[in-house]
This record gives C-alpha cells, structure tokens and sequence, in this order.
C-alpha cells in the first residue's frame, strides 16, 4: 500500500508524517484491497484540517475529511471517518453475496407448482 502524505499552506514535519503514516498503517491493516492512501492536511487560521483519500480495487474510491484546532485530532478522525466508510462499503458487498442461488429458487418454485 503506498501512503502519501502532502500538505497545503502548511510545512509537513517528520513528526505529523511519520504519525499520519502510522495511523493509517494500524487503520487499513483490515482492509486488504487498498491500494494507496493519499493524506492531505492543510491550515487556514486556526483550523486544522486532514482529508483522507483512499483507492482501492475495482474502482473504490473513499473521501474523509475533519477540521479541528489541533492536527492530530483532525488526522485521527478523518481516519475514523474513512474506516467506517470501508466497512459499509465492505458489509454492503458480504451481505449481497449471501443470497438464494438461482438454482435453490427454481427447484423451490417447481416443487410448488408440481
């Protein structure tokens, strides 16, 4: 998985980018079909914010962002933000692949009219 960490009107430091590639290391260690992560944080006055773009196979695409006043804050919950959308996403497509075969329901409907 390739992790990149860009900023806007703000200098990244060693700090936030080891921190911001850590977090989302530990966060999408679940999710094996991502394929990149892309995190942009950026300062306007006193407003922090972090947005979390995430790419993955067969056209999955996930956008999170989080504003706060303080940066770690705005990357944790941005993260957040994008996990849960995963796991929708990921329980939408497990719970589509539980239904009846074909096969199942035609045996069924020619028994019912035999």
């Amino acid at each position: 998985m390739q992790i990149t960490v860009t900023g806007r009107h703000v200098d990244i430091t060693s700090a936030i980018r080891e921190y911001a590639e850590d977090r989302v290391n530990d966060a999408m260690a679940l999710f094996p079909r991502v394929e990149s992560v892309h995190v942009i944080l950026s300062v306007e006055k006193y407003r922090h914010r972090a947005e979390i773009v995430v790419q993955g196979a067969n056209h999955i695409r996930i956008d999170a962002h989080d504003e706060s006043d303080d940066m770690y804050a705005s990357i944790d919950s941005a993260i957040e933000k994008a996990m849960r959308q995963l796991r929708k996403l990921r329980d939408k497509v497990q719970d589509h692949k539980g239904a009846e075969p074909l096969a199942e329901a035609e045996v069924k409907v020619s028994k019912k009219e035999a």
